[in-house]
């Protein structure tokens, strides 16, 4: 009974909508109106600039870490020999919170992809794990401007640090950051056709909003 309190809670933190009450709080905007539609990250750099969209995506990082976190409040997480049932429900939590990013309670149902949640995700339970995905992102953001592309190769990123460089040996961790990968991929399809196409927009990285 407990679990499942905890993942309504975790949902319930991922419903946060940070960049629509960043747009209409500062902006008077509604950023689902404009750019992608999408509430994320993204959207937000691309629609409202770079002190914006930084701010909306540590606050959906956050929120990732914050659900994981939640496993702190059950009494076997200091018992080492539930160990993997322990990261299998901080899984669980992180995932709870990337739906509730996705269909937000507070805002309709109307959210982001949840890539920032789901990297909070993975910063709360493997921190080295996240940090070299980071270095990923932030390097194919630097060379290209191109968020989207540089969450797909971060995300692809992460089942090849998983899988060969870090040799996790939790076989569901393994099979999530398959998923992972996969789930990233399939909800960028416009994003990957418009950049094969050379139609995606680019950040103004270190701008102001024009």
């Amino acid at each position: 009974m407990l679990e499942l309190l905890l993942l309504f809670c975790a949902y319930l933190i991922g419903s946060t909508p940070t960049a629509v009450w960043v747009s209409k709080g500062i902006f008077g905007m509604d950023i689902r109106e404009y750019g992608s539609g999408n509430a994320g990250a993204t959207n937000t750099f691309r629609v409202l600039g770079s002190k914006a969209g930084t701010f909306v995506m540590i606050v959906d990082m956050i929120k990732g870490v914050l659900a994981v976190r939640l496993s702190y409040l059950l009494s076997y997480y200091h018992n080492p020999d539930h160990l993997t049932q322990l990261v299998n429900f901080q899984i669980g939590l992180g995932l709870a919170a990337v739906v509730g990013h996705i269909f937000p309670i507070w805002a309709n149902f109307r959210g982001g992809k949840g890539i920032a949640t789901l990297f909070g995700l993975v910063l709360a339970i493997q921190p080295l794990v996240a940090i070299c995905c980071v270095g990923v992102f932030l390097l194919i953001l630097s060379l290209t401007r191109y968020v989207s592309l540089s969450s797909i190769i971060a995300s692809i990123a992460f089942p090849i640090l998983i899988l060969y460089i870090f040799n996790e040996p939790e076989v569901f961790y393994r099979i999530f950051a398959i998923a992972v990968a996969l789930m990233v991929v399939l909800t960028h399809q416009k994003n990957i056709t418009r950049l094969l196409s050379g139609n995606e927009n680019k950040v103004p990285l270190f701008k102001k909003r024009g």
